[in-house]
């Protein structure tokens, strides 16, 4: 208390940070990106462990056989597909009907907000089927679920053949204490929200749909299948779901423990696992994994069908046989059996698996980093604001500090005068104002599409990105619009007000993000805290602050999720992301001293228009004009 309440000594720490925020600003930066880069070598990256106690063994004996069946049942969907052009519902029943199960359909019918481009059509329609085999040892009151989509592209035929497979071979066994829902979607995604809206009698997408004549209990886990040749050489496992959601780690232990066992070749992101972390290859063939990880969860989209389950509280995961890598060869069998052990042990589940983790990251199946020994990555990041938040305090409120005593060159800025004062009321209106436009590049862009399609002769797509257009023409105001607002008997103490209080909220969105989607948030502080860091609110005539501007900030709801239904059940990542950039938009412009004049369009430097998948690195221009008297 002593040293902030003496004079002498606050003046001298002022001194001192003020010398030492550019170094320490820098070496905070360096030290983020460093800790990020050394996710995937072994002091940080741990083995992988089960931690619940009711799948902590695989001493099970898998007795699936039908591989012969399940070809057989393949080759008759593909013949009824192609025959019918659509999903065979009624051959699926059938087929269902005739292993011993419990099965029913439902319709399902879903308006895009853009034309189909494969059949030029906005409604799209669809129908699933799905068996429900109950538990003779238990009253129906939880489930697992295996669930094969159907898309309009890949048929995965050999797939419905291995799910009405097991399905005969599960009818058999009597050790069941849970209900076993097989399930076969049209549509893909469309048709795996439609019925999981209508299971839970939710409806947050606006899909119509009919409701479900046939229930089971509770979800606990669910495991999505994608085979395209009967014939499978790798098995590539997908958990990122919507919003970067991550299901249970112990639910992909498991999987890959089984398939350990059963001596399957398992992937993740498409890449082999590495076999030596001793030497250098194994980590940096983990970080490239690492990073297609992170890429993927960053995308909020869900990588199958998986990531819709884990929106409701299931766990689940994606498993897709691939046909790449030639030296190894399995049959139907071998996938089966894994998916038998799988469901035999999620079978022993006492209550829903959260004892693992929910929060982490992936070099390799073997190897996750948890979150503990990844936030501070993201921390030395949002690091540098704290200390450019704390330099800019300092300035205001050691109004005696010159450039000399700042420890600073001739560059250095001006001392401030005592005198002036900066009122906080000043400030309302520039933030209100970004938290608009944060609010409006999230909802006005669909809003403006209803609207421009019957005034205009534009068609969807191009009115959203009219309208999207025509909100950052508007953000182009927003500088010039707050430098009338702030303080004219201080602007440049009004600037640095501003600044401070700009980085301080973007800091704390950031850091929100980066707790709800790691891959998101640090990379949207890799590139935006230098852009905040490097501007300063005070100087020559030079402005820095369109480029934030045309940044898209809108990864999470782009018109691709739109086709998905996704959308209305995202939260407000992709408001914060807006209302982040505008902020920063704030942050990074450079004031004038206060002049009569009236300040031209000139003053301000067009930015580059690029996607926040981008990453840009902000550069300064300076406008290289006249110059005007002192007046």
């Amino acid at each position: 208390m002593g040293l902030l309440s003496d004079p002498v000594r606050r003046r001298a720490l002022a001194r001192l940070v003020l010398r030492l925020n550019a170094p320490l600003c820098a070496l905070s930066y360096a030290a983020g990106v460093a800790w990020f880069l050394a996710l995937a070598f072994p002091p940080l990256t741990q083995r992988t462990y089960m931690s619940e106690n009711a799948m902590g063994s695989t001493m099970v004996e898998e007795q699936f056989a039908g591989g012969e069946r399940a070809r057989g049942w393949a080759r008759d969907f593909a013949a009824h597909r192609r025959k019918a052009g659509a999903l065979p519902a009624a051959w699926l029943e059938r087929a269902m009907r005739s292993v011993g199960l419990e099965v029913y359909t439902q319709s399902f019918s879903r308006k895009l907000p853009f034309p189909d481009e494969a059949h030029e059509r906005y409604m799209v329609s669809g129908t699933n089927v799905y068996g429900i085999l109950r538990a003779p040892r238990a009253a129906s009151t939880e489930s697992l679920v295996l669930t094969v989509p159907c898309g309009s592209d890949a048929t995965n035929s050999q797939a419905v053949g291995l799910l009405l497979a097991l399905a005969a071979h599960f009818r058999g066994q009597i050790y069941w204490a849970k209900d076993i829902i097989f399930l076969v979607t049209e549509q893909d995604l469309l048709g795996t929200e439609a019925w999981l809206e209508a299971y839970h009698d939710v409806n947050v997408t606006g899909m119509q749909s009919s409701p479900l004549q046939g229930r089971a209990g509770a979800i606990q886990a669910a495991v999505a299948l994608e085979l395209s040749t009967d014939v499978v050489t790798s098995l590539d496992v997908a958990v990122e779901g919507l919003n970067g959601q991550l299901p249970n780690l112990d639910l992909l232990n498991l999987f890959q423990t089984f398939c350990q066992k059963g001596g399957l070749l398992c992937t993740l992101q498409g890449k082999l696992q590495p076999q030596d972390w001793t030497s250098v290859d194994g980590p940096l063939q983990g970080l490239q994994t690492l990073l297609l990880m992170v890429l993927q969860q960053a995308s909020g989209r869900p990588h199958g069908p998986h990531g819709l389950f884990l929106r409701y509280r299931v766990e689940a995961l994606t498993i897709r046989g691939i046909n790449s890598f030639r030296q190894y060869k399995y049959d139907l069998v071998a996938v089966g059996k894994a998916l038998e052990g799988v469901f035999r042990k999620l079978n022993h589940l006492l209550e829903r698996l959260h004892q693992s983790f929910f929060f982490y990251l992936l070099p390799a199946l073997s190897r996750f980093v948890s979150i503990g020994l990844y936030m501070p990555a993201v921390g030395f990041l949002l690091l540098v604001l704290g200390l450019k938040a704390l330099e800019l305090w300092m300035q205001l409120h050691e109004a005696g500090v010159g450039p000399e005593e700042a420890g600073g060159g001739p560059e250095s800025s001006p001392p401030l005068q005592p005198a002036q004062s900066v009122g906080l009321a000043s400030l309302v209106a520039p933030l209100l104002i970004s938290q608009a436009m944060g609010l409006a590049l999230y909802i006005l862009p669909v809003l403006g599409q209803h609207v421009a399609t019957q005034h205009f002769p534009v068609a969807e797509a191009e009115a959203v990105v009219l309208t999207l257009l025509a909100i950052y023409a508007a953000g182009l105001a927003l500088p010039h619009s707050t430098q009338r607002v702030v303080s004219a008997r201080a602007p440049d103490r009004g600037w640095m007000a501003l600044k401070l209080v700009a980085i301080i909220y973007l800091a704390l969105q950031l850091a929100c993000i980066a707790l709800t989607n790691f891959s998101l948030g640090f990379l949207l502080a890799v590139t935006m805290v230098p852009a905040a860091a490097l501007t300063k609110p005070y100087g020559p005539r030079c402005r820095l602050g369109y480029w934030p501007t045309v940044w898209c900030p809108w990864g999470c709801s782009s018109p691709g999720s739109e086709k998905l239904c996704l959308r209305p059940g995202l939260p407000m990542s992709s408001f914060l992301e807006g209302t982040a950039l505008v902020h920063l938009l704030l942050a990074a412009v450079r004031a004038q001293p206060h002049r009569p004049q009236r300040a031209s369009a000139g003053h301000w430097v067009r930015g580059l228009e690029t996607t926040h998948t981008d990453l840009p690195w902000a550069q300064p221009h300076e406008r290289h004009g006249g110059r005007q008297s002192a007046g």
